[in-house]
């Protein structure tokens, strides 16, 4: 009896096991990044809901800043364009100037006391701002997840089983630098 075909079809069958099971990860590992990216596209469109309600609120009051208002206006439309598209550099892009302006109707709203007195804001204040808490715990889950797949898909062997089924690197969300500096409330008092 001959072992040396049977010691080969063992380490073949060992291979393809630890092949399989490598497979099996990554494709674990993508749907997380997707199930991660499915939670922040919820919190982006509830969101995106309620921003029209908070602009029509401040509007109600017509010395209220329109270019702020203008400003979260545009940026809505470019963060909806960039969720609908699942462009993640943009999207990161679009919302440093939504978080700005949102900050910026926040810290305007200061210096009218009806507005703050208004129910509807504060509710809506607090709810947006609830959401913003929300997205950025989701962010930090998303790009956990992102980063542990761009490593796994680097590494040996892993790299060969993502290069043969076409395993990608997906990208981190990243917030624009100008969203990271302090809003500057002397100017918009000033």
């Amino acid at each position: 009896m001959n072992i040396f075909p049977m010691v080969m079809l063992g380490v073949v069958i060992a291979v393809a096991a630890y092949g399989v099971m490598i497979y099996n990860g990554l494709v674990q590992l993508k749907h997380a990044v997707a199930k991660a990216w499915a939670n922040i596209d919820v919190l982006l469109k509830q969101r995106h809901d309620e921003l029209p309600k908070l602009v029509e609120t401040c509007k109600q009051y017509k010395q209220f800043e329109q270019e702020t208002l203008q400003r979260v206006i545009e940026a809505r439309s470019r963060v909806q364009t960039a969720r609908e598209n699942q462009n993640i550099p943009a999207l990161g892009q679009a919302e440093g100037a939504l978080r700005m302006g949102l900050g910026q109707i926040f810290a305007v709203a200061e210096a009218y006391p009806e507005l703050r007195a208004n129910e509807n804001f504060m509710q809506l204040q607090a709810r947006i701002t609830a959401l913003e808490n929300a997205i950025a715990d989701r962010r930090e889950l998303y790009n956990e997840s992102v980063n542990i797949n761009n490593v796994r898909i680097e590494q040996f062997p892993d790299t060969i089983i993502a290069g043969l089924f076409r395993f990608g690197e997906k990208p981190l969300l990243v917030f624009a630098s100008a969203e990271k500096a302090d809003v500057d409330i002397k100017a918009l008092f000033g």
